[in-house]
């Protein structure tokens, strides 16, 4: 019977992510249009534009094979399930051995290769442009990446992230230069992965210089509306990951009771806004880079990841 509560706190998480995601991003947008004092749009805009695409004809191209109409679906449940292992409100959950910093660095790696497929598989001149860009993003922050789970695993001495979070809110880590490295090259790896300023643009569509909305031109309907939402949970994702190597306090321990649930639920939430703030004010306050500036950016964080590793071999203390 022990099972049961166990499963519907996953279910629970599971359910959280989704229904948090889109609210992230609205909460992003309206706080940037304060900042440029606009009125903006809605904290829920974010949820309308994804049933308006979920009520829309899909509108498929002559040549658009089968990874095409498959992509959007594939995308959305890698993403979904890199996202619902990742400890928000508790730790030791029903699933919590798959939650592996490897394991997510591989889906999400997947649903990145998907979304390049899909975007070249039409054939236009700006999906090309915003795969190869894509691409080439993805070869220094996805070594980045592997090195700062590298760098994680030999601090907490394991690659799960409930290991590394109970590790990191224990008084044995104290004070590591590796771990700050460790931090500042995830955040940067976070708004590269996301497209965030400076290394892309959400919210323009200027053919010039877009990633993201380059691969997705060709979408509309619910292919769209899975697309966009597996970004919501990418964006939650990266948040949350953050929060849970690095900030892991509030966090209900295994086998706690409903009301440890709610209160790690509630730290959760206020470690989205706070986040989210920080995005904003970041946002409004740089401008974004050329592209050919975007190497260089994730080429600082891949020597940060590179720099914790060899530090914790220099010394465990670092």
């Amino acid at each position: 019977m022990a099972l049961i509560p166990e499963l519907l706190t996953q279910l629970a998480q599971m359910a959280l992510v989704l229904l948090f995601a889109p609210l992230l991003t609205g909460f992003v947008r309206k706080l940037k249009a304060r900042l440029l004092r606009r009125r903006g749009p809605s904290l829920f805009q974010p949820y309308r534009d994804l049933l308006r695409w979920l009520r829309k004809e899909v509108v498929l191209a002559d040549n658009a094979s089968w990874r095409f109409r498959a992509a959007p679906y594939l995308i959305f449940a890698t993403t979904w399930v890199a996202a619902a292992l990742v400890p928000t409100f508790a730790t030791g959950l029903l699933y919590s051995w798959s939650a592996d910093l490897f394991a997510r660095v591989s889906l999400l790696g997947s649903a990145r290769s998907l979304l390049a497929l899909a975007g070249m598989d039409v054939g236009t001149s700006f999906g090309g442009i915003g795969s190869s860009r894509e691409v080439m993003i993805a070869s220094l922050a996805e070594p980045a990446m592997l090195l700062i789970a590298f760098t994680l695993a030999l601090v907490a001495g394991s690659t799960q992230l409930s290991t590394v979070a109970d590790f990191m809110n224990s008084p044995e880590v104290g004070l590591r230069v590796s771990v700050g490295m460790a931090l500042v090259a995830l955040v940067m790896v976070a708004i590269a992965e996301n497209a965030r300023i400076p290394v892309d643009n959400p919210a323009t569509h200027l053919e010039l210089t877009m990633v993201h909305e380059a691969m997705v031109l060709e979408y509309s309907g619910r292919h769209l509306a899975m697309i966009e939402f597996a970004s919501f949970l990418k964006l939650l994702l990266y948040v949350s990951l953050i929060a849970c190597l690095f900030a892991p306090w509030g966090l209900a321990p295994p086998g706690a009771g409903p009301w440890t649930f709610a209160l790690g639920a509630a730290a959760w939430l206020g470690k989205l806004a706070i986040a989210g703030t920080l995005l904003a004010l970041f946002e409004t306050a740089i401008a974004k880079m050329r592209v050919f500036r975007v190497p260089e950016f994730l080429g600082a964080a891949l020597m940060l990841g590179l720099l914790a590793t060899l530090l914790m071999f220099v010394s465990r203390s670092l």
